[in-house]
């Protein structure tokens, strides 16, 4: 079966970094549509924060992240990373990492898009 499975949430201050993995089972690399990161923090909807088609490295990004973060995939591994840079107070989230591996359609963001998620990592940026 599908797993997803999310690692490298951590505190750090602002101004730092982190990079997030998320290991992906059940399915070859290829396989995948897209492959995206969200994250949802206290008293907030889940919100796209980056998304990557794996077969051709296209990449998205939510304004609020663009030119801090980076998504990419390594697929032999078949783990999706985000780095991120010049963290926030708020950047601090739980981090989700998401797949769609059947056509649905309608924008990277949308969460309705990925049938499969992970557990998330949180990630908590101190001032």
């Amino acid at each position: 079966w599908v797993k997803l499975e999310e690692s490298g949430g951590g505190s750090v201050q602002a101004g730092g970094s982190l990079r997030l993995s998320c290991a992906a089972s059940g399915y070859t690399p290829t396989t995948a549509r897209l492959m995206a990161w969200f994250r949802q923090a206290p008293g907030k909807e889940r919100e796209g924060v980056a998304a990557i088609y794996p077969n051709t490295a296209n990449t998205y990004y939510a304004e609020s992240v663009m030119g801090r973060f980076a998504i990419s995939q390594d697929n032999a591994k078949n783990t999706l990373y985000l780095e991120m840079s010049s963290l926030k107070p708020e950047d601090t989230a739980m981090y989700y990492c998401a797949a769609e591996l059947r056509a649905m359609g309608g924008s990277w963001s949308q969460r309705n898009r990925y049938a499969y998620w992970g557990q998330g990592t949180q990630v908590t940026v101190s001032s």
